[in-house]
């Protein structure tokens, strides 16, 4: 681990996001989600889509980009589906109520599915699984950026596609499995968090304008800049073209609003959300059974380093979440000197470090 990291106690550091919503204008209903889902991304490793995210927050608040208060509009239901306005409503108010939505619609239908408009910046996906996981049900959850060119197309080096983040929850009789990834070879938050610490990035993830490909962050800013290659790379990378095809149709083309109505829409997101409720396929102890002995298998398997040994999607950010919520959550520099400007943006003071 990177010695050179502040630790924050996790209440004072929530009570401190809230106050730096509310004084920017956010509800207190607002406020208190978006700190929580905000830090829940730290506490489970997602550093990018963290507390990092809440300057940009408060400065949409006060800027009139995102709404303080109110309720996504509902623009076409079913039994099992919706498909619903944001509003520009901040992402982590409004995802949770399209999970539980969901949660609910596949308690009685046996699946649920919303997919939400507008909604300004998610933050991370992997944050709000557990919102289903907890009541025993499947979830997958997507989304793009209509005002995002981001990603070339394999065989191309123009950013068309925003990276766009994929993430499952799954209940088992231990710990769920949670995986969250992008559908290219990093997320745009990545690279600029490489810039940020003068980092190369661990791999050619990026294809200049002349179609070389490069490890180097700074190329992703320059005009005209690089585009990040989809998931799979130089030679693989027609896999992750086309999941992100898929991800940009079943969000964007189902809540039928894309680029060309959100060009000018910044972070704001498009979310598919999707619950199944394993009862509805049968007795739900079995499902358990099922999925009990595939993550044994993976976790018993012989790993290739002695060392490493084989873990499930989830069992290192849980294990994480659960040392800083006891230690206190962990910072960089690079993401602290932001956390400072947001305390001076919101005439909010930091919260005293732990340790350091």
């Amino acid at each position: 681990m990177n010695t050179d990291v502040s630790r924050f106690d996790y209440s004072e550091l929530a009570q401190w996001a809230q106050s730096c919503l509310t004084n920017s204008g956010a509800s207190g209903e607002v406020a208190r989600n978006v700190a929580y889902y905000l830090l829940e991304g730290d506490l489970l490793g997602f550093s990018t889509h963290g507390l990092i995210r809440l300057l940009n927050n408060c400065q949409w608040l006060k800027d009139g980009k995102s709404l303080p208060k109110g309720q996504p509009v509902v623009l076409s239901e079913r039994a099992a589906v919706a498909n619903w306005d944001a509003q520009f409503l901040p992402g982590p108010y409004v995802v949770p109520q399209a999970v539980n939505a969901a949660c609910d619609m596949a308690k009685q239908a046996g699946t649920g599915t919303v997919v939400l408009r507008r909604s300004q910046h998610v933050a991370s996906l992997a944050a709000y699984l557990t919102i289903a996981t907890d009541k025993g049900m499947v979830v997958n959850l997507m989304c793009s950026t209509p005002g995002q060119r981001a990603v070339a197309p394999f065989g191309g080096k123009e950013a068309v596609f925003s990276p766009n983040p994929f993430a499952v929850g799954v209940p088992s009789s231990k710990e769920p499995m949670l995986f969250d990834i992008s559908f290219s070879m990093t997320a745009a938050g990545k690279v600029r968090q490489a810039k940020a610490n003068g980092e190369k990035l661990p791999y050619k993830a990026l294809i200049k304008p002349n179609g070389e490909w490069t490890d180097d962050p700074l190329s992703f800013f320059e005009s005209p800049g690089s585009a990040i290659a989809p998931l799979g790379g130089e030679q693989l990378g027609y896999k992750g073209y086309g999941l992100t095809l898929f991800s940009e149709i079943w969000s964007m083309a189902l809540a039928q609003y894309g680029r060309v109505q959100g060009a000018d829409d910044g972070d704001a997101n498009t979310v598919w959300v999707q619950v199944i409720d394993p009862a509805a396929f049968g007795d739900k102890s079995e499902f358990l059974k099922q999925v009990d002995s595939l993550l044994d298998d993976a976790r018993n398997s012989a790993p290739a380093d002695s060392d490493a040994p084989v873990r499930v999607p989830g069992e290192a950010a849980l294990a994480r979440k659960r040392e800083q919520l006891k230690k206190g959550v962990i910072y960089a520099p690079s993401t602290l000197k932001v956390l400072k400007r947001c305390a001076e943006f919101c005439g909010v003071e930091l919260p005293k470090v732990a340790t350091g």
